[in-house]
């Protein structure tokens, strides 16, 4: 392997110049320049990216630590993270949490020991020590879909409210009056504001949302299977369920069936959080979708910005109700409800 040595050797330059040209110093003429990008090229030279980290305090490196890798909601976000990072000159290492809060803690350990530039966290809790420290401690930190409430980060997150009042009407309009959710973590703040949003759309048509239509989910499909059969066996169940996240959705299908039911001819359903599998399942599934791909984005660019020193604000995108036949619809209603955009996002740099 080609040494930084080798490089000046071959260019009739010094080891100093080589590193200014590297570094993109402006202190270099055009010809040893050329020569010196040269010698790189032929040599096939790499430069040595942890003794350059040492030097200039910085690895270029961004922590993404997700909720669950396997919920495609998540698998997405990842994705436009890493592309929109690399586009910036970033490279992301990523950690799964697993819905658990002691292995997301794990995750940011090892990343800050990894002397990551960065930090990207979409919380499974509200509260951990270690996230709260780092944040405190200066760390460059941005929240992604959940977030921890009274810390100064820059969240990147969906209003999906407007859309849930979308799916409560879709729901009124089809008749469904015992309409039950089945809520995602309490302690997350994604899974206490959908069960807040859904209660206040549902008072809008005077329906009441008692707490045996609540059923509590932990985001993954076993917890939609448990709780949806628990649904089942009311001695008056509900018409209609609204699973806050893609996979207690699917749980809540695979238990509808194991009774022999059928969606929508014996109970209605819809989710948070579209993904592509629901256009395949029999029924198409209703589902609020999430500007999932430029979350992502809006968050690693909001990130760097604070890695460079640049203000970085929080950003608000609006969510959409997408209408197919799992509610009752008819294949040739299946549709987009446009949902009217927010209002101009309040944006308090941090």
């Amino acid at each position: 392997m080609a040494s930084i040595k080798d490089v000046a050797a071959a260019a009739g330059v010094s080891v100093a110049t080589v590193s200014r040209v590297l570094n993109a110093h402006p202190s270099v003429s055009a010809d040893a320049r050329a020569r010196v990008l040269a010698a790189v090229e032929s040599l096939g030279y790499r430069p040595n990216a942890v003794a350059r980290s040492l030097r200039t305090d910085q690895t270029h490196t961004l922590g993404l630590v997700i909720s669950d890798v396997l919920n495609p909601y998540f698998t997405e976000l990842a994705r436009s993270v890493e592309e929109e990072a690399r586009s910036l000159g970033y490279s992301v290492i990523i950690g799964n949490a697993d819905e658990r809060p002691d292995l997301q803690d794990h995750h940011v350990r090892n990343l800050l020991d990894r002397r990551i530039d960065g930090l990207l966290v979409s919380p499974t809790d509200g509260g951990s020590p270690l996230m709260l420290d780092a944040a405190r401690a200066g760390t460059p930190m941005v929240f992604v879909d959940r977030w921890i409430p009274g810390v100064d980060v820059p969240v990147v997150r969906a209003d999906g409210r407007a859309a849930v009042q979308d799916l409560v009407a879709h729901l009124h309009a089809l008749g469904h009056r015992r309409v039950a959710i089945i809520a995602g973590p309490a302690a997350t703040t994604t899974g206490s504001e959908r069960v807040e949003a859904f209660r206040a759309a549902l008072a809008e048509y005077g329906l009441p949302l008692p707490d045996v239509y609540i059923g509590q989910g932990d985001f993954q499909a076993a917890s939609g299977r448990r709780v949806t059969e628990g649904f089942l066996d009311l001695p008056e169940p509900p018409d209609a369920v609204f699973a806050a996240d893609n996979l207690m959705a699917l749980g809540a299908l695979d238990a509808v069936r194991a009774r022999g039911l059928r969606v929508p001819d014996d109970i209605a359903l819809a989710a948070f959080d579209d993904i592509p599998w629901f256009v395949h399942t029999d029924p198409p599934v209703t589902a609020i979708a999430q500007p999932t791909g430029e979350l992502g984005r809006a968050a690693v660019r909001a990130l760097v910005d604070r890695i460079e020193g640049r203000p970085a604000a929080s950003v608000t995108l609006a969510a959409r109700l997408v209408v197919r036949r799992s509610c009752g619809e008819t294949p040739e209603k299946t549709r987009t409800i446009p949902t009217p955009p927010l209002p101009p996002v309040q944006r308090s740099t941090t």
